[in-house]
């Protein structure tokens, strides 16, 4: 009952998702144009060497928007700093110039579909039908408009499609490598003749390659991507719409690797950040992840991060810069300290230990404990750790001394110390244990407060406004202040239709500290408290006005489709949902949060730990298997952790 308001609040307003797509048997989703409707949306799609932000839908005269917004990170542009990728935007598609029978096409949107590429299926004003895939190449600097022409008339139709093979070269003094030329191209153009139930296909490419490119062959690479990161890590539950927007969460995790002259390096996204990494987005949120997915260029790319992140490293323990940027080349700090070593350490930890990959965390080991110690350097005479600002880089205050840093280096000395143990190294995690044990005290004392009549945690000193990252806490298992925590994370001062905001009375949110809200309340044992909320944020990211993909924020930003706030999506699911946390190499323990409406939940292809496995819950049993073959059954109460050995 404690929760009857918030969850009444849900169930009577707008908070009920408005849905607009509807699932596909195939694994897509899809979206049916009504005749009188007028949507646009736009969407993200990433390969090794190239980032496509689409627009599309049908604008105000009925017809189709399709415009395209191409990065190329490798292409680095004059100044080469976090912005420095060549951007092109395309607002004119090939069919404006497509003739039928003399007469120019007017196309008219009928569906979208969504599975890793776009695909949208348009009448005309004659009688051709138009479908076209949308989507980047996976390893080359390649966008694809691949086009199928049908005729659902009676009579032949003539078909005139323009030739076109032209280059555009920037000017050599804005980039970093001199003039770079980018080739716009149609493939199979020319004019034919369509009998009635006759197909047509043609491509338009957008490239930065010399050579020959297939779209036939590049799409079918694409689709290969998309099916093997669907066969990994697979979530079966009773709501089908929190296991597709997993599955398509993975997509969006896993897709925005770059090929750099440093390595893979996975980054965020969104029109800006290209060809760098952050100690939030990659060592925190999503490189922790990877392992669970066994996605080799994901955990390449982790791996990747932190040896960027190590080179900075230094005897006067100044901090490791925010953000490596331009290939690895150089690096961003303009928010000073955000608490990046926290992050660094924390993520770092987590993704060695989930790796359980001996060699590897030695090499991680030195980068993980100077971090720990930077943090303990400053530590002020209340036990509790300063830093310039936190991950919102100074949009909202918060103080010299804020949560979110020591909640993270709490969490930081907790996995290290487990860590060093696995490493042999008995002191080092000793030492970590007596930190942590010795900060959750800190933390309490110094951040535990009523705020707004509710009994959680103040961000910072003098802070008397409820913040989103009161959360925080509940995803390090620290649930002293749980109850009235939860209240305020969902009361109507915090928790809105698009999530939670960042300050209460503000209109700003960011997903990201929704999505750690639902993995703390669920670590918190507030499974049927979180479930609507969680179905709810899963129906609108999903199935409403713009999909498929959780967001970074609004107003900034147009709410793009940052890749790491996927990964934190996924971790919902792995960390939240079904309870996972290490505790050496081959030793985890599970504490999944059935919610009483489920019977059952899966979780199969695991493939952290280094092996591959599933873990079956039900109301009373638990079950780990392997290759099809039973490795535990466990009798289980439904709510205490469960330990578990390799």
């Amino acid at each position: 009952m404690r929760y009857l308001f918030a969850w009444l609040l849900l169930a009577s307003s707008p908070l009920c998702a408005q849905l607009k797509w509807q699932m596909q048997p195939d694994g897509g989703i899809k979206w049916n144009v009504k005749a009188d409707e007028i949507h646009t949306d736009h969407i993200e799609m990433s390969g090794k060497k190239i980032s496509a932000i689409i627009y599309y839908g049908k604008d105000s005269a009925g017809g189709l928007l399709l415009k395209q917004k191409l990065v190329f990170p490798m292409l680095r542009i004059i100044p080469n700093n976090t912005r420095g990728s060549l951007i092109r935007t395309f607002d004119q598609h090939i069919m404006d110039s497509v003739m039928v029978n003399g007469t120019y096409v007017q196309e008219i949107p009928q569906s979208f579909y969504i599975k890793g590429y776009l695909q949208s299926e348009s009448s005309t004003n004659t009688s051709l039908f138009i479908k076209r895939q949308i989507f980047p190449s996976t390893e080359k600097a390649v966008y694809i408009e691949r086009y199928t022409l049908s005729n659902t008339g009676k009579k032949p139709l003539s078909v005139s499609i323009p030739m076109q093979d032209k280059n555009m070269v920037t000017a050599a003094e804005t980039g970093v490598d001199g003039a770079y030329t980018l080739n716009y191209r149609v493939y199979n153009g020319g004019s034919v003749v369509l009998q009635p139930a006759e197909k047509y296909t043609f491509a338009v490419v957008i490239s930065a390659e010399k050579n020959f490119i297939a779209a036939d062959y590049e799409f079918e690479k694409r689709k290969a991507m998309v099916e093997e990161l669907g066969e990994s890590l697979i979530l079966e539950t009773p709501n089908d719409t929190i296991n597709r927007m997993f599955s398509f969460a993975k997509i969006r995790a896993a897709e925005s690797i770059f090929d750099t002259k440093q390595g893979l390096m996975h980054a965020p996204g969104g029109g800006d950040y290209y060809a760098a990494i952050w100690a939030n987005d990659q060592a925190e949120y999503v490189n922790p992840f990877f392992p669970f997915l066994g996605n080799a260029a994901g955990n390449e790319s982790a791996r990747n991060s932190f040896r960027l992140f190590a080179r900075y490293m230094n005897d006067d323990y100044k901090p490791i810069p925010s953000s490596i940027i331009a290939e690895g080349t150089d690096f961003w700090n303009g928010a000073g300290d955000r608490g990046d070593q926290a992050m660094i350490a924390y993520g770092a930890s987590l993704f060695a230990l989930y790796s359980a990959d001996t060699i590897n965390a030695k090499r991680l080991w030195p980068l993980i404990s100077w971090c720990n110690e930077y943090l303990r350097r400053h530590k002020t005479k209340e036990g509790v750790i300063t830093s310039d600002s936190d991950e919102l880089e100074g949009r909202f205050k918060a103080g010299r001394i804020n949560l979110s840093t020591n909640v993270l280096a709490y969490g930081a000395f907790v996995y290290a110390s487990r860590l060093a143990a696995s490493l042999g190294l008995q002191q080092d995690a000793n030492r970590l244990r007596q930190d942590a044990l010795q900060l959750r005290k800190d933390i309490e004392t110094y951040f535990g407060a009523t705020v707004e009549g509710y009994k959680t945690y103040r961000y910072y000193e003098g802070n008397e406004v409820l913040r989103s990252w009161i959360c925080i806490p509940l995803v390090m298992d620290i649930f002293d202040r749980k109850e009235g925590t939860v209240k305020a994370l969902l009361s109507p001062r915090l928790w809105t239709k698009n999530g939670i905001l960042t300050e209460a009375g503000s209109a700003t949110f960011w997903d990201r500290s929704t999505l750690y809200a639902f993995r703390g309340m669920l670590r918190a044992g507030i499974a049927d408290t979180t479930l609507p909320y969680l179905k709810y944020y899963s129906s609108q990211r999903l199935l409403g006005n713009h999909v498929p993909y959780a967001i970074e924020a609004w107003p900034e930003g147009d709410q793009r489709h940052l890749s790491a706030e996927s990964g934190l999506y996924c971790r919902v699911i792995t960390e939240g949902l079904f309870g996972f946390d290490p505790l050496s190499f081959s030793q985890f323990t599970i504490c999944p949060r059935l919610p009483k409406e489920w019977s059952s939940m899966k979780l199969r292809n695991i493939r952290a730990f280094n092996r591959n496995f599933d873990i079956e819950v039900s109301r009373h049993k638990i079950n780990v298997m392997s290759g099809g073959k039973m490795i535990k059954s466990i009798n289980w109460d439904g709510r205490s952790p469960v330990n578990l050995t390799f």
